[in-house]
């Protein structure tokens, strides 16, 4: 499937704009460091993407935005369900994503 980045919670990781290919996974099937389109059950309307900062009990991850000045993650609306990993940026920059901020 394909995801659009809206904001710039991720950034300079991908940014507002960017289309990604995102491969469905089931829950607990993905790593820490992940970038993933996860949902929150506290907020099922709302899918995003971060990226996996710690797994959780029952396929639950928490999940947190790169850019942490201007991110709503896990920190604010609980743990997530990972729904898909993003396996590469599409548009406008094709290619693999970066590794995680130091």
């Amino acid at each position: 499937m394909v995801a659009r980045v809206t904001g710039p919670s991720m950034s300079p990781t991908v940014r507002h704009g960017d289309r990604l290919l995102v491969r469905r996974v089931r829950p607990g099937r993905v790593a820490v460091g992940d970038v993933v389109l996860a949902r929150f059950p506290s907020r099922p309307d709302l899918l995003v993407v971060k990226r996996v900062h710690r797994l959780l009990d029952d396929g639950a991850v928490d999940v947190r935005g790169d850019n942490p000045l201007v991110t709503d993650d896990s920190r604010a609306y609980g743990p997530a369900v990972a729904v898909g990993r993003v396996v590469a940026r599409l548009r406008p920059r094709p290619g693999r994503l970066a590794p995680p901020p130091s």
